[in-house]
């Protein structure tokens, strides 16, 4: 495998006249956790299941783990761990005998099945329901036991997508230090999401997809760096936005802000604040609410896509730009060899 084991070049997914990746290219080095952030209908989860073979490309070639993922699909799917938003796990089984009936389509020997399995379940803290039927699981447990069925036979790359979509905060972070760990060990990840937390705290890179297209891509820490000024974020009565948007853009460039909001990058920096309240009153304009915030993912998002991913009703529909499978029912990788 060489140094970059996730390579994608002009990939391209059309449904009919519908376009859902529109030729992105991803070079992704091995012991990286990257993140593939973008809103529902954006592209994400189809672009990683043309990398993980569950969709043949329309055009465009990718590498996973050094094999081509048309030619060599078998040989991508033994080499990786494949975690998805919907995947179907048998609720009549209990947690054990899913493990073990993963380890045989693996090919795992029995006298290692046993090992493996217990300590999956203990590093994912399902030890005590190893015996229970998944039907009891909760969420977050079942989560869980879909990462550790990925990891069975010890990939080297890792595919999570959108894996806390839905979770309480407590077993988000369980599963954000389960991330962290396997990192640490040498896997590589590539994390799909919508939480511009959860894609700040865990990737070392990140890729910004909007309606099928790659918008932006590099460090969280230099994105945000990127936008620059902080943005001031006020809320006022609907009959005088247009009057505090004058005054606002007086200061620095409009920012898209969560619905009822306006923002606006301050070119002086937040020593600007107190300038533009007065200007504000001094134009009729009333202050609801007003809060300054240092340059986050959100605004880098902002700024890229011309609204923001969270707290926003805003976003344009993806129509045919940028939706996933049109009536397609989304499948497990349970089986696959």
């Amino acid at each position: 495998m060489t140094n970059s084991p996730i390579i994608a070049e002009n990939l391209v997914r059309h449904f009919g006249d519908v376009q859902a990746v529109k030729g992105i290219n991803l070079e992704i080095k091995a012991g990286e956790v990257f993140g593939f952030l973008g809103p529902n209908g954006a592209g994400k989860s189809t672009a990683v299941r043309m990398l993980t073979t569950l969709l043949r490309p329309t055009s465009g070639t990718a590498r996973v783990a050094g094999y081509d993922v048309v030619k060599d699909a078998d040989r991508v799917r033994r080499s990786i761990g494949v975690a998805l938003q919907d995947a179907a796990i048998d609720p009549l089984m209990t947690g054990a005998e899913l493990l073990a009936l993963q380890a045989v389509l693996y090919g795992i020997p029995s006298a290692m099945m046993k090992k493996r399995s217990d300590e999956l379940l203990e590093r994912v803290g399902l030890t005590a329901a190893a015996s229970r039927r998944v039907s009891t699981y909760s969420g977050g447990m079942r989560r869980r036991l879909d990462l550790a069925l990925s990891l069975i036979h010890q990939p080297t790359v890792l595919f999570l997508d959108e894996p806390t979509t839905g979770l309480d905060p407590m077993s988000r972070l369980t599963l954000w230090e389960e991330v962290r760990r396997l990192n640490k060990e040498g896997t590589t990840v590539m994390l799909t999401t919508q939480y511009l937390e959860e894609a700040d705290q865990l990737a070392d890179r990140i890729a910004i997809i909007d309606h099928g297209k790659i918008v932006r891509e590099g460090r969280p820490v230099d994105l945000k760096a990127g936008v620059g000024a902080p943005t001031l974020i006020i809320k006022t009565h609907a009959d005088q936005e247009e009057r505090a948007k004058a005054v606002l853009e007086t200061f620095g460039d409009l920012r898209p802000g969560a619905e009822g909001a306006l923002g606006v990058g301050l070119r002086g920096g937040a020593a600007q604040v107190t300038e533009v309240v007065r200007k504000l009153d001094e134009s009729g304009v009333h202050v609801q609410h007003l809060e300054i915030n240092e340059p986050s993912l959100d605004d880098v998002f902002a700024e890229a896509t011309g609204y923001r991913l969270e707290g926003s009703d805003n976003a344009p529909p993806a129509g045919d730009n940028g939706v996933e499978e049109p009536d397609t029912k989304k499948k497990s990788r349970r089986g696959r060899k």
